[in-house]
C-alpha cells in the first residue's frame, strides 16, 4: 500500500510517500512546497493544491494521511492553517482518495509511545522504521513522513474526513 503523508503549513508543506506491505516501510519520496515569498494567500493555496495534486499523481497513493491542525499561537494562523489543510483534503478528495486525519500528539505517541515526543524524537523514529542515515535534522518532510508512517501503523483505521 501506499500512503502520502501531508504536514500542512503555509509557509512550508511536507510531504512524504511511504509504501508497506504491513510490516517493511520503504521511503518512495519527500519533499516541501513552498509558495514563492510575496504571494498572496489565494495565490499561495493555489501553489499548494497544485504541488499536492502533482505528486498524488506522481506517486499513486491509496491513502492521504494529514495532520490535524493543532492549536496555532493566534486565531489568524490557526484560520490560515485551515485554508492550506483544506486544499490538501480538496486535492485528496478530487484523486478519490480515502482521507484520515491524526492528531500531532498521536503521531508522536505512535511513532516514539510517547505524546509529547521532541521533533528529534520523532525524526530519530522515522529515520530508523525507513532506514535514512540519522544525521538528518529533523523538518516539515520528515514530520510529513512521521503522518504517512502513523497511517500505516494504525492499521489503516483512523478517523476518516471524506465522510
Amino acid at each position: 500500500m501506499i500512503i502520502l503523508g501531508v504536514d500542512p503549513g503555509s509557509i512550508h508543506t511536507g510531504f512524504g510517500a511511504i509504501t508497506t506491505d504491513g510490516r517493511r516501510y520503504v521511503l518512495l519520496e519527500r519533499g516541501v512546497l513552498s509558495p514563492p515569498a510575496g504571494f498572496s494567500l489565494a495565490e499561495r493555496l493555489r501553489f499548494l493544491h497544485a504541488g499536492i495534486a502533482a505528486t498524488i499523481a506522481r506517486v499513486g497513493p491509496e491513502l492521504l494521511a494529514v495532520e490535524d491542525v493543532f492549536h496555532a499561537v493566534n486565531a489568524r494562523s490557526a484560520l490560515i492553517l485551515g485554508h492550506v489543510r483544506g486544499t490538501v483534503l480538496l486535492a485528496g478528495a478530487q484523486a478519490g482518495l480515502e482521507i484520515a486525519a491524526f492528531a500531532p500528539a498521536t503521531v508522536k505517541q505512535q511513532l516514539t509511545g510517547y505524546g509529547r515526543a521532541e521533533k528529534a524524537q520523532v525524526a530519530l523514529m522515522v529515520s530508523r522504521l525507513l532506514e535514512l542515515a540519522a544525521d538528518e535534522p529533523p523538518g516539515d518532510a520528515t514530520d510529513a513522513l512521521a503522518v504517512a508512517l502513523c497511517g500505516a501503523q494504525r492499521g489503516l483505521q483512523p478517523r476518516h474526513l471524506a465522510r
